[in-house]
């Protein structure tokens, strides 16, 4: 369990207090009215708006899983061009001898731009292939990944457009692979200030997204990675998420509810933890307005493009969210929020968060579809209880009493649940704590050299394990404390036993 660092002050009624300052007076009063003219059963439908560190899965790796097809294409066109280049420089190199190692190093210049022109070009057009693909889909498509992850980016975009796929991907793709906007795209993000992200950044959360890789092909159509993701704000995607929990909640809450989500969200962002929530009405909100007041990070994941604030009355807070935290989406911008999308948008919300803390949920809300998502990934589940006779805390309750979800009531019990694991070893334990490991962990700890570092592939090959295992089974090595990742690979944690 993680403790609480001394000497930090309890933030949580300042917090409360700033988080319901002046500035949210206005939006509250419109989400309150939209609230109240709901009727139940709008409110269950519309309920999938309240949605849901460490170090990466390694970048040069990601870099490094293009398809066979895409490397033999990219080594030729190099090849070419070093070909090119030897011979010019063959006849220059004879001719200079001994006192033209300064003219040498001119001439072989322009190669070098050639070279780094080369990569940018083919970076731009993989960044636009993952482009193309997002639009086509519109969200999470597992049948999409498999091949991009068979053959490849470019590979899978020109199959896409060409129709040269299996049955299973030809309806998803059907409505919309012949519009191609991706330079458009890639345009209108740029000139709002964002970005788009895909594996080959290393901006990229590869490590938070794991756990959706590892979920059962086809048995969640939401299930599968994002394309991409299209990115406002001014802080790291990988860095923001590294210490995180996601707040979610009713739409419509209560006074009590407010406070609680502003106790909460605003000490946990003023120790340095990321608030995660979607931007609606209610418990949304107010997390996100709680880590605001503190100057704490937070990330709001939209079920729309991120150039179109949804609820409309939240432009504002999206806005400074954007300012200071990140806007996240995994639909191109333009895009308008449908039901379906909020569903979907949920597994993202738990996947970049440590845990998920549900502060009131009626007995039908989309907070549970989060908290669905966070068990399926692994993630802790946390609630508030609320008083016995409010409709608004029957959901928690629920949860609670069926075991789907932890009773927490204060900051320090969520970080005690939600917080990093640590490894307490006894002075007397070996130096070499993966003694204890069995199964494909102890396989995977053991193919793992005592100096130096190994990458997935190398540890799937000494194994025998699928590089997928590998993945899933460093990650939670790291989890536990026991291994590590550098730039070069995975590497063992030194640990001192007299410590």
């Amino acid at each position: 369990m993680t403790a609480t660092r001394s000497g930090e002050p309890d933030n949580g009624p300042v917090v409360a207090a700033a988080a319901l300052g002046p500035e949210a007076g206005a939006e509250d009063a419109a989400g309150v009215a939209s609230c109240s003219g709901m009727s139940g059963s709008a409110i269950r439908d519309e309920a999938g708006v309240v949605g849901a560190t460490r170090s990466e899965v390694l970048s040069s790796e990601a870099r490094g899983e293009h398809s066979a097809a895409e490397a033999a294409s990219c080594t030729a066109a190099l090849g070419s061009d070093c070909d090119d280049a030897a011979a010019a420089a063959a006849p220059h190199s004879a001719a200079l001898g001994s006192e033209g190692r300064d003219d040498a190093g001119v001439a072989i210049a322009p190669h070098s731009a050639a070279l780094g022109s080369v990569a940018r070009e083919e970076a731009e057009q993989r960044l636009l292939a993952w482009v193309y693909l997002s639009r086509v889909v519109l969200g999470p498509c597992a049948p999409l990944t498999a091949l991009i992850d068979s053959v490849g980016v470019l590979e899978a975009a020109r199959a896409v457009r060409e129709c040269r796929l299996p049955q299973v991907l030809r309806a998803p793709t059907a409505t919309r692979r012949a519009v191609d906007l991706a330079a458009e795209d890639v345009d209108r993000i740029r000139r709002l200030g964002g970005r788009v992200v895909t594996r080959d950044d290393p901006e990229w959360p590869a490590w938070r997204l794991l756990g959706l890789r590892q979920l059962e092909p086809g048995r969640e159509a939401d299930g599968a990675v994002p394309l991409v993701l299209w990115v406002r704000g001014p802080l790291s995607l990988l860095g923001a998420s590294e210490r995180a929990l996601a707040v979610v909640g009713a739409r419509c809450s209560t006074g009590y509810g407010d406070r609680a989500t502003g106790e909460i969200a605003g000490t946990l962002a003023a120790k340095g933890w990321t608030i995660v929530s979607g931007a609606a009405f209610g418990i949304d909100a107010m997390a996100h307005r709680a880590a605001l007041a503190v100057g704490g990070p937070t990330i709001a994941v939209l079920a729309c493009g991120v150039d179109r604030p949804y609820p409309a009355q939240h432009d504002r807070l999206i806005a400074r969210i954007a300012e200071t935290g990140l806007v996240v989406s995994e639909y191109p911008p333009g895009t308008a929020a449908r039901k379906h999308h909020f569903l979907a948008r949920n597994r993202l919300v738990a996947a970049l968060s440590d845990g998920v803390l549900v502060v009131e949920a009626g007995l039908r809300s989309g907070a549970r579809n989060t908290v669905k998502w966070a068990r399926r990934l692994g993630r802790p589940a946390l609630a508030v209880p609320g008083p016995i006779t409010s409709a608004s805390s029957v959901g928690c309750h629920r949860m609670i009493r069926e075991g789907e979800a932890l009773l927490v009531t204060d900051p320090d019990e969520v970080i005690d649940e939600a917080g990093p694991l640590r490894l307490s070893l006894p002075a007397a334990q070996a130096a070499d704590p993966g003694d204890d490991l069995v199964g494909d962990q102890q396989l995977v700890y053991a193919a793992l050299p005592t100096a130096g570092s190994r990458v997935p592939h190398e540890l799937a090959s000494r194994t025998a394990l699928p590089v997928s295992t590998v993945r899933a089974v460093l990650a939670e090595l790291e989890l536990a404390g026991l291994v590590g990742l550098g730039s070069s690979g995975w590497f063992r944690v030194r640990f001192d036993p007299g410590s």
